[in-house]
């Protein structure tokens, strides 16, 4: 899987179809939920809901979301992203409901009136994949320019003692000629060599 581009995650998400949405009510609390993909269209990941809902509110209030995902495979898909209403709004209900014929049951004839269509734009989407070892991550970003960093950092005042090395659970540190270095796509993040360096030489990023 380490050849997986972004086109291959996004399939996969629209093979789940039911992925948690975390989003912040009125009294600063978070909120999550399960909402349906329900549509991948020019790289745009379409889901609706209903103006009556909590949800809905929230999105509109702070259109910042962050959602997360799991394959049958152990293979974890996350999005840190903002949401847009989908214009024309017909054209989208229609095409999200022929793509999805099972909502004529949940919504019947003139009731799909109540939904709104909207779609994430400007995301970051990480897959993780646990399935494999060592695992693999990585970053793709969607109409975003800078990836935010993320991880551990060996700096230059690595002493080659190797502790960092030998703690690593996957086995992601490798040795250069002047130190050592973290393979930032099979890092777990769990900070071990972090709090094991004896010089506090790696940094959180």
């Amino acid at each position: 899987m380490n050849n997986i581009t972004i086109d291959n995650v996004l399939s996969k998400l629209r093979e789940i179809i039911d992925a948690s949405f975390a989003t912040i009510d009125e009294n600063g609390n978070p909120q999550v939920r399960i909402i349906d993909i329900m549509l991948i269209k020019n790289r745009k990941i379409y889901f609706l809901t209903a103006r009556g809902k909590d949800f809905y509110n929230e999105i509109l209030t702070n259109p910042n979301v962050a959602v997360a995902t799991l394959t049958k495979n152990n293979q974890m898909i996350r999005i840190n992203g903002s949401v847009k209403k989908a214009m024309p709004h017909d054209k989208w209900i229609n095409k999200i409901f022929e793509e999805n014929p099972i909502m004529n049951n949940v919504y019947p004839g003139d009731t799909r009136e109540i939904l709104d269509p909207f779609y994430i734009d400007e995301a970051e989407i990480e897959f993780f994949d646990l399935s494999q070892k060592p695992i693999y991550r990585k970053t793709f970003l969607l109409n975003k320019e800078k990836e935010t960093k993320k991880g551990y950092l060996i700096t230059e005042d690595c002493i080659k003692c190797g502790i960092c090395q030998e703690n690593c659970p996957q086995k992601s540190i490798k040795e250069l000629e002047i130190q050592y270095k973290i393979q930032s796509e099979n890092c777990l993040h769990c900070g071990l060599c972090y709090e094991k360096c004896p010089k506090k030489a790696i940094i959180k990023l």
